[in-house]
């Protein structure tokens, strides 16, 4: 078994490190990850400078390496040529803060475990629903029940690979949380974000900072919202196709009005 994980946090951020020590002893680990935190950057790839990859130094972070990139970065460039071989499975996370509804279209932590998809390989996306890393170790043992569970998945007739999928798992931060039941959910949805913070730089000119992310729209039973807020694992199957396939035979009818 070998397992690639990634963050976008940063590869100094409590939480690789907790994914870390959650799948010891299920196989060969390679850790790499941001250089700083990324958050926010979606699947962007860096395609205007090239990247560097660093052996990280320290007791905590021993083994890790680090790119100056994006998350995506991060995975592509393990997967297209710095590690040599294909992993089995990309984990991606823990990550500061609840990827839910609308907030999947702009992770990091979800891109990274997107990245590893698009290549084929089964991939899952961790995040604790609030910040600050309170009962990391609860979530830990929560991330290793899980990985354990989907082994099983991974084996194949040799030869063969086992299809891809892409799982989002939000973990409430409760001391209790190895106890909490699994609700496989959809996505919410988002009220619009707040609005944008204007502030004066030291030079007096205007600086604008993105707003907090909006409350829930869409929250209902069978949603990731409702999942953590009534005190359970969320787990998301996600998928990349994007296309409005209810939607396709109206565009097909207007749009032949003008062709």
């Amino acid at each position: 078994m070998r397992i690639l994980i990634a963050n976008d946090d940063g590869y100094l951020a409590p939480g690789i490190a907790a994914l870390v020590r959650a799948c010891q002893g299920l196989g060969e680990i390679d850790v790499i990850a941001p250089e700083q935190n990324a958050s926010g950057t979606s699947n962007a790839l860096s395609l205007n400078r090239p990247l560097s990859v660093y052996e990280a130094h320290g007791e905590q972070v021993k083994g890790f390496r680090y790119v100056n990139g994006t998350p995506s970065d991060s995975v592509h460039i393990a997967l297209t040529g710095l590690l040599g071989h294909k992993p089995d499975l990309v984990l991606s996370g823990i990550n500061q803060g609840a990827n839910m509804g609308d907030d999947t279209l702009y992770s990091g932590t979800v891109a990274a475990a997107m990245e590893g998809y698009l290549f084929g390989i089964p991939s899952i996306a961790f995040s604790q629903t609030e910040k600050g890393w309170t009962h990391l170790d609860a979530a830990t043992a929560v991330v290793r029940k899980l990985v354990e569970s989907v082994l099983p998945l991974l084996v194949v007739p040799a030869g063969e690979r086992p299809k891809p999928w892409l799982l989002n798992v939000n973990i409430p931060n409760r001391p209790d949380a190895i106890s909490l039941p699994w609700v496989t959910t959809r996505l919410g949805r988002r009220h619009a974000s707040e609005p944008v913070i204007r502030q004066i730089s030291p030079r007096g000119e205007p600086v604008y900072w993105i707003g907090p992310a909006g409350d829930a729209r869409e929250a209902g039973e069978g949603t990731d919202f409702h999942a953590v807020a009534n005190g359970r694992v969320s787990i998301t199957p996600l998928q990349v196709d994007l296309t409005d396939h209810a939607g396709l035979p109206q565009w097909q009818q207007r749009l032949a009005r003008g062709s």
